[in-house]
């Protein structure tokens, strides 16, 4: 435990650091182009995390792992609202933002979880082939499609947050059927006419659907802190979370916003 505590403070100084950079960009002593290329920058550590968290699942070091992948969640987080902010279109043009932001997004959200999917032990034989097929190709073509965003900034399809969805299941190890049925639904649910919120971007129910996200990220780390004791209480505050970040966009479609 004493050598979990100690490897958990990378990432917990890895936060503190952004936190800082959060701090300085609200400075005044830089000019809107600094500041919009700070946010290009800050954006591009999410691939820094997502390489410290391949080399985690390398050596099947799941908690430092997705303890990383939660670090990359806040980063992507934050960096969309900086990024509109501080108009990096406009002030901060060489990059293109929503590029390096998907290219981040695959990484974290798909390609390392995938790969811990499979190498986990959850999954045996054929079943973890499968899977791992499944989610990388299916999510590649996704991440490919140019109206994967509807009218109010929710997503049109299952976003593909793998990331999210492989932490749930380290937390409750169902039976690999289940895994294997989760999976392939959510990877259907790729291209079907479904909506999934946006916590940040997302108007309706924001108030509701921002505090749940944060939530979420708590649990997630605090469930990747105890090393996925199945005793911990983050266990049921994380199937809840992600429950409703799953569901709000469907519901939303089944009932339609008033005036």
């Amino acid at each position: 435990m004493r050598a979990l505590w100690k490897s958990t403070q990378k990432p917990i100084r890895a936060l503190e650091a952004i936190a800082l950079l959060l701090d300085f960009l609200h400075e005044g002593v830089m000019t809107i182009q600094m500041r919009a290329l700070l946010v290009h920058f800050l954006t591009a550590t999410g691939a820094v995390f997502a390489m410290l968290a391949m080399l985690a699942a390398v050596e099947e070091n799941w908690s430092m792992m997705f303890l990383w992948l939660v670090v990359a969640f806040a980063v992507d987080g934050v960096d969309g609202p900086l990024a509109r902010k501080y108009d990096v279109k406009t002030n901060a043009p060489l990059f293109d933002g929503e590029l390096l932001d998907l290219i981040i997004d695959y990484l974290t959200y798909v390609f390392v979880p995938a790969y811990a999917l499979f190498k986990s032990g959850l999954l045996p034989g054929w079943t973890g082939w499968i899977v791992i097929i499944v989610i990388t190709f299916a999510s590649a073509l996704y991440f490919a499609i140019s109206t994967m965003k509807t009218a109010d900034k929710s997503f049109l399809g299952f976003p593909g947050c793998w990331n999210m969805v492989v932490i749930v299941l380290f937390a409750i190890e169902p039976n690999f059927w289940v895994i294997l049925g989760i999976v392939l639904a959510l990877a259907i649910a790729l291209f079907l006419p479904l909506k999934f919120i946006h916590p940040t971007r997302t108007k309706r129910w924001r108030v509701i659907s921002l505090p749940i996200a944060f939530a979420w990220v708590v649990f997630a780390g605090w469930a990747a802190w105890v090393d996925f004791d199945p005793q911990s209480w983050a266990h049921w505050g994380l199937v809840a979370t992600s429950l409703y970040l799953v569901l709000a966009g469907i519901v939303q479609q089944i009932i339609p916003e008033k005036g």
